[in-house]
């Protein structure tokens, strides 16, 4: 059944949006999205211009439920088992795609990531419209993703945006690969690698090019290094003339929720480093070392 729509006018204004071929910001569990009809060419070259993103980097189709898969897909029984314990949710699947999925899309490539989010306003977005929409995180392209509506209004001025208030998880979906006979981890997130492989067996190695996975992603503006010793090294940068500012480490599940509006917040003091503690184990733990290694891959040096 369709979960609860949000405010009527808002909705209304969200569809005549999309159905125009323009950009919406959508909330998700994970973090906003820059929402487009996920079948109109011209709707998905609005992503790629708005976000700055090259054309060759592939998008998520979020679908309504998991009875769209076998529209933009090609039939595996490792889906539907992934499918029936996590979706909706922050699972992203990358399968073999069908006919009718734009290049746009899978940026030419012979694959599609394809999720259900969980999120009651994406839900209730995607069955009003009854139509897949790709929505990769509502901000410039490598920047840091946005978690609340105000982020995106502030990185997008003029978009739309949908609020449904601030992101539960906090990070982008876990993401595996389908598309060949052995599974595969692309990207880390709220859903664990153990989870995965306990329904649908062992995961290796991929070279399948998914959303989010570039060396340098998710970066702020200002320098920043990963540190173990975030008080000790913040001594010795300052002892170098260095203003610095420390991302604290904490449980797992209020650190990814609170990640990138802290990154954001941090990144807007004006200092030369910021230094950033890793997380705790686990998938969540994973999944934040995982962003703040690749943001700390694409910041700058200090000054």
């Amino acid at each position: 059944m369709p979960p609860s729509l949000p405010a009527p006018a808002d909705m209304q204004r969200a569809l005549a949006l999309l159905h125009a071929g323009q950009l919406v910001g959508l909330p998700t569990e994970t973090v906003y999205g820059l929402a487009a009809d996920g079948l109109n060419p011209f709707a998905l070259r609005q992503i790629f211009a708005a976000k700055g993103r090259p054309v060759d980097h592939p998008l998520i189709l979020h679908l309504g439920d998991a009875a769209w898969l076998p529209r933009f897909a090609e039939p595996d029984p490792r889906a539907d088992a992934l499918a029936e314990a996590f979706w909706p949710g922050p699972l992203t699947l990358v399968m073999r795609r069908l006919p009718g999925v734009p290049d746009e899309v899978t940026g030419g490539r012979e694959t599609v990531a394809l999720r259900v989010p969980a999120h009651p306003v994406a839900r209730a977005l995607l069955w009003a419209y009854g139509r897949p929409l790709a929505a990769p995180s509502a901000n410039r392209f490598g920047r840091v993703s946005p978690t609340t509506a105000a982020h995106v209004r502030e990185e997008l001025p003029g978009v739309f945006v949908l609020d449904g208030g601030p992101s539960e998880v906090g990070v982008e979906s876990t993401i595996v690969d389908l598309s060949g006979p052995v599974p595969a981890l692309l990207r880390p997130g709220a859903v664990s690698a153990e989870a995965i492989a306990a329904l649908i067996g062992p995961l290796g190695s991929s070279q399948t090019v998914a959303p989010g996975t570039l060396p340098g992603h998710y970066a702020p503006r200002t320098a920043l290094r990963l540190s173990h010793s975030p008080d000790a090294d913040a001594e010795a940068a300052r002892a170098q003339g260095l203003t610095v500012a420390i991302l604290r480490a904490g449980e797992p599940q209020d650190h990814a929720r609170r990640l990138y509006a802290e990154l954001r917040r941090l990144d807007a003091e004006g200092v030369d480093l910021l230094l950033a503690e890793p997380s705790a184990d686990g998938a969540l733990g994973a999944a934040i070392n995982d962003r703040l290694t690749r943001a700390a891959y694409g910041a700058k040096e200090p000054r």
